[in-house]
């Protein structure tokens, strides 16, 4: 059964939907303008006023906004509203300087509570579930998120945070944990440390996984969904849009729905800029229609997804989001083509005796790149006699040169040996940067 938090605004009609878009966005626009100066010299540098935009079709016409505009007005200067309405504060990790800041106001909270209340609905939380939540909290958005939401459901929540897996493993034996929050790179690490304590997963409680913050593959959920022996589900946010609570999967599992409602998507060529038509895989770019304190307009994500607008079976009428295949920013251009991890990860998954857990090392000889997959593989394989273990690289090289249209060399490395990840996996090594 598909279940719906909120029918009137999850299953309206296209034309009332594009109404209360565009509605929104007048108003939003009017806002930023008299409030945020980035925005204002923005427009202006476009010779655009708000009252320019009177359709979905006029967004094209303003300009982006990237993280290099939260940067520079580093703390506040994105906020659209005295900072006396700002009740909560949250921030991006800062990886590479200063951490972008987000913040929300009172209804900024709620709203952002009624969407993670719908995705986690989508997904199959009841108020009969227990929730373990094994994000981070703190100033990382994640958590809270996906907090306040449990509880709107009325779900029990347990607030485990990260790290600390062999107690993460006893609280969900000992409290009957059904419902699991963390990455998916960090459900693997889970299962892999059952494996080992010899705990068998379909003795727990858990029954849904509600996976998000980095981008995984099809055959990682089937993975997941094997070895955990629960149903694992997508979702999708970034702090500077609202957090958790932009987009989830319903039950069906045939895209992610973004809340149209409160956010506009598009899909972009991330090399011109230019609007892509409907079914294009591009960079994602998010307008935000309903915040108070921070409201960005058409920023990019630098996620790399493709939008689906055909109805789903589960009566949700808001487009669909692909799973997102990588960042742009985070694409490897290897001897002239684009690859993406994931791309690697769907090849290594579908072999018998490689393990869920990989690295790529890029490198520059000469003039030439260079790509090897450090990839653990059973015990039986790592231990196999040397032509075994040439043939199954040699068969695996192949694959990969099928699938990427570049050569990669693999190397086979002993189960565990590559560096577990509490939060996002760290996958790539390029020494090229360095």
């Amino acid at each position: 059964m598909n279940q719906i938090w909120d029918p009137e605004n999850e299953c309206m009609s296209r034309d009332r939907l594009t109404q209360l878009q565009t509605d929104r966005l007048k108003k939003t626009l009017e806002r930023v303008n008299v409030n945020v100066p980035c925005y204002s010299e923005k427009f202006s540098k476009h010779n655009i006023v708000p009252a320019d935009i009177q359709s979905l079709d006029d967004l094209s016409k303003l300009p982006f906004t990237t993280k290099d505009d939260l940067r520079i007005n580093y703390p506040y200067g994105m906020f659209a509203v005295p900072l006396k309405e700002v009740v909560r504060i949250h921030s991006s990790s800062g990886t590479t300087g200063k951490p972008t800041v987000v913040g929300y106001t009172r209804r900024d909270l709620d709203s952002w509570t009624e969407l993670v209340t719908r995705f986690m609905t989508a997904a199959g939380v009841t108020q009969e579930d227990i929730v373990h939540i094994a994000f981070g909290y703190g100033l990382f958005s994640g958590a809270f998120g996906l907090h306040y939401g449990a509880e709107r459901i009325g779900a029990s929540v347990i607030p485990m945070s990260s790290g600390n897996t062999d107690k993460q493993i006893m609280i969900m034996q000992d409290y009957r944990s059904t419902a699991l929050v963390c990455t998916p790179s960090y459900a693997l690490t889970l299962a892999d440390r059952m494996e080992t304590l010899g705990v068998d997963p379909h003795s727990l409680a858990l029954r849904v996984g509600l996976f998000g913050g980095e981008p995984w593959s099809e055959e990682m959920r089937r993975e997941i969904e094997s070895r955990l022996g629960i149903i694992a589900t997508d979702n999708y946010g970034l702090s500077e849009i609202i957090g958790p609570g932009v987009a989830g999967e319903c039950i069906e599992r045939r895209g992610m729905h973004i809340f149209e409602d409160h956010f506009i998507p598009e899909i972009i060529d991330p090399d011109t800029g230019k609007v892509l038509p409907p079914g294009s895989i591009g960079e994602l770019v998010l307008t935000c229609i309903n915040k108070d304190a921070f409201p960005m307009i058409r920023y990019r994500t630098r996620d790399i997804t493709k939008l689906n607008y055909d109805p789903c079976v589960c009566g949700r009428t808001h487009v669909r989001m692909q799973k997102t295949m990588g960042r742009s920013d985070d694409m490897l251009i290897i001897k002239g083509v684009n690859v993406f991890p994931t791309q690697i990860e769907e090849v290594l998954l579908q072999v018998e005796n490689c393990q869920p857990h990989y690295q790529l090392i890029i490198d520059r000889i000469g003039n030439m790149d260079t790509l090897e997959v450090h990839i653990e593989v059973s015990e039986e394989m790592f231990f196999d006699e040397m032509k075994m273990q040439r043939d199954f690289i040699l068969m695996l090289e192949k694959r990969l040169a099928t699938m990427l249209g570049v050569s990669a060399k693999v190397k086979l490395v002993e189960p565990s040996s590559l560096k577990r990840h509490e939060g996002k996996a760290q996958r790539v090594m390029d020494r090229r940067k360095s």
